[in-house]
């Protein structure tokens, strides 16, 4: 996999990694040239990372993940819930914030250089669709929907 610095504070604040030994994302930074504030409740911001990625490798994705503490502490999660890089994408990784605070709360600030994302690599499985009257296995639930197996 090929990484693209396109901010040179990236070198600053390190390249994406691992933080820990058996951690399943990296972190990326905030490339912002001023504090930008995202207020409660209103439109998501994009800001950029300052990469970009070449995967090489149509087989594997990237999932942009809000940072677990950032949400749970602060408010901040993503404005599209979760961001998927496409293996053919090359450009700039964007970050979507939302402050999903109450209105009237205070802003959230984004300083330059601070991990507010976090990348995941999955798998990607394209399967070939065969369109069909029934299908040749069936399962106890079935088409059983939302509650079907219990609360």
């Amino acid at each position: 996999m090929q990484i693209k610095v396109l901010d040179p504070r990236v070198f600053d604040w390190g390249l994406p990694r691992f933080q820990t030994e058996r951690a399943a994302a990296v972190d990326l930074f905030a490339c912002v040239d001023d504090v930008v504030r995202v207020l409660a409740q209103e439109a998501a911001i994009l800001v950029k990372s300052g990469i970009a990625i070449s995967f090489g490798d149509l087989s594997v994705a990237g999932l942009v993940l809000p940072r677990s503490g950032l949400g749970h502490k602060k408010g901040l999660v993503l404005g599209n819930t979760v961001g998927l890089i496409d293996p053919d994408y090359s450009g700039e990784i964007l970050i979507s914030v939302w402050n999903r605070n109450p209105p009237g709360s205070a802003p959230i600030e984004i300083h330059a250089g601070e991990r507010i994302g976090q990348l995941v690599f999955v798998p990607v499985v394209r399967p070939l669709f065969e369109v069909v009257d029934e299908f040749g296995q069936q399962t106890e639930r079935g088409a059983g929907g939302f509650g079907s197996t219990g609360s």
